[in-house]
This record gives C-alpha cells, sequence and structure tokens, in this order.
C-alpha cells in the first residue's frame, strides 16, 4: 500500500455517496491513567479552588459531559479506549482497577485494548478488571493460553453492532509489554502486523467490512501497521500520548492522519480530551470521509454533578494520604514526557538526586532514574504526598547494586537506544556526566561519561542506585538482573524524593548539563 498522509480535516474519495453509505462517530480516550479528578496544565493534580476558578481540565465528571454530548450531536456512535486506563494517581494505587471498571461501565464503553500498564500488577488483577467490566477487553498480539487468569476471558478481536451494521474490534498492545509491565512469564507478545492482519482476515470472512484497531502501540507503530496492513479502517491509538489535530501548532500531526484510506487517531492522555471522529462508509465498508478534532476537557465542558459526587466518594479514603503537605517548591518542576524521555529535565534530576543522596555513604556511586517512571510534574509552592505519588505512582522500591563499567556504559546506551520513540528507558542521572549524540546509531550514542571526575572505566566495578523495575530488567535493562550485590527492598522511591524535598525546602529546580546532548 502506497503510503499517503493527507493532512486535511476530511478524506473525500471519488465516489458519489451511495445510499446505502453509513455515518459513525467514533467516541475515544486513551492513556486516562487513573485521572479521575481535574488535573492541571501540568497534568498533576487540581486543587478545588482552581478547579472552581476554571483553571483545571479533565476529571471523569466533565469526561461525562462530553461523552453524553457527543453522543446527542453523533446519532450512531461508539465509545472505545486505547489502553492504559491503569496506573498514574492514588486511585489506582487504592482500587486498582475497580474505579476504572466503574466510570467505564457507568460512561457505556464499547471496548478497549489492553496497554503495558493493564499488566503492572500481573495478569490477576488485569483479569479482575475484565470480569468487572461490560464491555469487551482485547489484545491480538499476544498468546495468553498458558495464563490461566486470561486464557480464557482475553479476546483478539470481537464484533459489535450499530444500526445493523457489523464493526469489528481488534486490540493491539505493545511488543514490549513484558519489558514495560508484569505480565509474568506465561505471556508471550508477538509483533504487530501479522497479528493485526490475522484478525482482520477472519473478521473479513464474517463478512465484517468495518474494522477498527484498538492500538495501544504508540503512534509510529500505528502508522507502520496502517501502511502494512489491508483491510482496516481506523486505528484509534494510545501509548505515545500523541497530541493530533487540525487546527494547534502543537500538535504532531493531523486529525485523523491519513495512510492511504486507513484513518488514525490518537488524543494526547490523561482525559484532557475526547477525540471525536466523524466517518462515512460506503456499501462495501471503505471510507468516503472522515472528519473530527480532539475536544478539549476544559472549564467550558460542565462537569457531571452525578459523577463528581460519585468521584468525591472514591476519593474520601485517599484524603489523608494525598492532602499531607510535605515539601515546599520554588518553581514549578518540569516532568513532561516529552522533555524528561529525550534529555536531562528538572524532574529527573530531582529523583535521581533524591535517591543518590540516600544511599550515598553504601559506597553507591551513581543514580539511574528511567524516565518512564516519571509521570508528571509539579506547581510552585506547597508539594503534598498526593502530588508526589502522582510523579512516581508505581510503588518502587530502591534498589541497589554494583556492576562494570562495560555493563554501566551498555545501560546508559539502551536508554537513548529509542530516543526517535521518545521511550521510558531514557535514564536521567546523577552523580555522573555524560554526552548524548541521537544522530549516532542505537548501541553508540553515549560519550563522555565521568563520574566522580574520572572517565569511565569499562573494568572498575561501580555502585548503582536504580529501581526494583530497572535493576529487575524493566524497560531493556537486561544487563541489570544478574548484577551483583543486588538489593531490591529499599524504602518506596516516592518517599524517598518527598524527604529529599523536605530536607531541601524549598527545593529550587535546576538542570545543570549534566547530560548534554550533540547538535
Amino acid at each position: 500500500m502506497k503510503q499517503r498522509l493527507l493532512a486535511a480535516t476530511a478524506l473525500v474519495c471519488a465516489a458519489g455517496a451511495a445510499q446505502a453509505d453509513f455515518d459513525l462517530t467514533i467516541l475515544h480516550t486513551n492513556d486516562f491513567h487513573a485521572r479521575f479528578e481535574p488535573i492541571s496544565k501540568y497534568d498533576s493534580g487540581c486543587s478545588a479552588e482552581d478547579n472552581d476558578a476554571g483553571e483545571c481540565f479533565g476529571g471523569s465528571a466533565r469526561l461525562s459531559t462530553a461523552i453524553e454530548a457527543a453522543r446527542a450531536r453523533a446519532g450512531t456512535s461508539i465509545l472505545v479506549d486505547g489502553g492504559d486506563q491503569f496506573q498514574g494517581t492514588l486511585f489506582y494505587t487504592y482500587y486498582k482497577g475497580k474505579a476504572a471498571a466503574e466510570m467505564m461501565n457507568r460512561f457505556g464503553y464499547d471496548g478497549m485494548t489492553v496497554g503495558n500498564h493493564e499488566f503492572d500488577d500481573g495478569p490477576e488483577v488485569l483479569r479482575g478488571f475484565i470480569d468487572a467490566v461490560e464491555f469487551p477487553v482485547l489484545m491480538s498480539n499476544a498468546d495468553v493460553s498458558g495464563e490461566p487468569a486470561l486464557a480464557d476471558v482475553l479476546m483478539k478481536s470481537t464484533v459489535i453492532e450499530r444500526d445493523g451494521e457489523k464493526i469489528g474490534l481488534i486490540g493491539l498492545t505493545p511488543e514490549n509489554t513484558g519489558e514495560l509491565a508484569s505480565p509474568g512469564p506465561n505471556v508471550t507478545f508477538t509483533a504487530p502486523v501479522a497479528a493485526v492482519q490475522g484478525e482482520v482476515d477472519l473478521l473479513t470472512a464474517q463478512g465484517v467490512n468495518k474494522i477498527i484497531v484498538l492500538s495501544h502501540s504508540g503512534y509510529g507503530v500505528d502508522l507502520a501497521v496502517a501502511e502494512a496492513t489491508t483491510g482496516v479502517d481506523v486505528i484509534v491509538g494510545g501509548h505515545s500520548n500523541t497530541y493530533l489535530s487540525n487546527t494547534s501548532d502543537r500538535a504532531k500531526g493531523p486529525y485523523p492522519t491519513m495512510v492511504g484510506d486507513t484513518a488514525v487517531v490518537q488524543a494526547y492522555a490523561y482525559g484532557k480530551f475526547l477525540g471525536e471522529l466523524n466517518v462515512t462508509f460506503d456499501d462495501d465498508g471503505k471510507i468516503v470521509s472522515a472528519t473530527g478534532e480532539p475536544l478539549i476537557m476544559d472549564a467550558a465542558v460542565t462537569e457531571d454533578g452525578a459523577v463528581k459526587e460519585r468521584i468525591g466518594e472514591l476519593a474520601g479514603p485517599l484524603e489523608e494520604i494525598r492532602n499531607r503537605v510535605v515539601a515546599a517548591s520554588a518553581a514549578p518542576i518540569e516532568g513532561d514526557r516529552s522533555v524528561c524521555r529525550v534529555m536531562e529535565c528538572e524532574m529527573g534530576n530531582l529523583v535521581a538526586d533524591a535517591m543518590l543522596d540516600r544511599v550515598k555513604d553504601q559506597g553507591i556511586d551513581v543514580a539511574l532514574a528511567n524516565s518512564g517512571g516519571l509521570r508528571a510534574s509539579i506547581d510552585e509552592g506547597e508539594v503534598t504526598m498526593g502530588e508526589v505519588l502522582t510523579v512516581l505512582p508505581f510503588q518502587n522500591t530502591l534498589a541497589t547494586f554494583q556492576v562494570s563499567g562495560a555493563t554501566l556504559l551498555e545501560a546508559l546506551e539502551n536508554g537513548a537506544s529509542q530516543l526517535e520513540d521518545v521511550a521510558g528507558r531514557f535514564l536521567q542521572v546523577s552523580g555522573m556526566t555524560l554526552s548524548v549524540d541521537p544522530a549516532a546509531e542505537p548501541g553508540s550514542r553515549i560519550s563522555d561519561v565521568m563520574i566522580a571526575g574520572a572517565a569511565l572505566d569499562p573494568e572498575a566495578v561501580y555502585g548503582v542506585v536504580s529501581n526494583n523495575y530497572v535493576r529487575g530488567g524493566g524497560d531493556g535493562f537486561a544487563m541489570f538482573v544478574d548484577a551483583m550485590n543486588a538489593y531490591d527492598f529499599g524504602p518506596d522511591l516516592a518517599d524517598v524524593t518527598a524527604e529529599y524535598m523536605a530536607a531541601n525546602a524549598p527545593y529550587q529546580p535546576f538542570t545543570d548539563g549534566r547530560i548534554s546532548m550533540a547538535e
């Protein structure tokens, strides 16, 4: 299929409208990450006072209103999700998937794909979520037949109906979910293109000619899947938190992005937008037109009173923990993924410095913090434990270990190996300086590594502190699995960071050039 990226708000084919044309509005979310309450412009918590002042975004109550309004406009519609409902705030820490299931059932979702974070607490928690929801949860590119918790419930694809028309839904999750989360040894992930095409062929054989892929694989992978497959009409994406728009200069591409006859969409993350794609299919299931724009969930969207009240009830047990003021910041602390996953950032320096400070008297030389573990920024002023937990929600513990200089360099190279994908393996550091050349080939991007004023010695042994996820091989750091003198059961990383900020209050965010990026 010849790729054609059309930056137009509509794709109009040469064929005229037929009597059998079918209009469908696809409402979609992705990467909600337990943001049931409104969020700030930094994607972190937003106070009730700021919300009343119109300074907040998102939250389930606004999303409820927007969904109902969009359905009223649409006539015929479906509501789907691109994965990663799990993880990100105390709501997930406390309720796991129960709150997400309740809200998604309430809103009437028609399907979702599994995101990598749906595996954060293993197959058993995912199974509980699947049992609780009233819609299909899908994942085509994995073999779960050997996992008892999932074998009989997790489908690759399904068919739903609207106005007598059959619509096929296919799920897709990151091929490297085994590195990103905790699916366990019984789930095997496979390449996306063959998995999607296999399900398309099965659906087509059943007479289904309108096929939507719910993909938690990232914008780049979605474009590649659209290019390399036949029969896919729409890809509703997630994972890369990509903002697509026809009106904003901040967008990564048009909404929808057309690849041949396939419309690719995504709606950023955290419930800040509701995607609204209006598609017209002809009688053969081919897209005649595809138009739309993500709808921002700002103060202009009225909050649903009943939903707001229910979220307040769910928040009750969390209040004491998250409202406790633990520190103060002299300025906003930048933690946005678009920064921290490609270069040195303020939040990365804070967390890495806090880690090293905690264990510096234990023979530890350097700290490594995977940027995928940094989930938000922090506002200026008082810092609550809830804000710290929004940044560091994974309940990771400090892990100390020893490796050779050669292994440390291998790890740094792994961290810089997927800069183009804005991957979470990019390492924030403390106790060292280095240079990164994004233009070089992966595996040859790191140079000028200095530790304690001396060049990295490949034969020397260095003490390292990271978190238990990285030490256990997550994000591709398999070189740490057999590290010397490993201890993975240190204090919670969120507690360490909060205590470090308190000891240095008001904390002054900074970058100091410890990671230099080659021009």
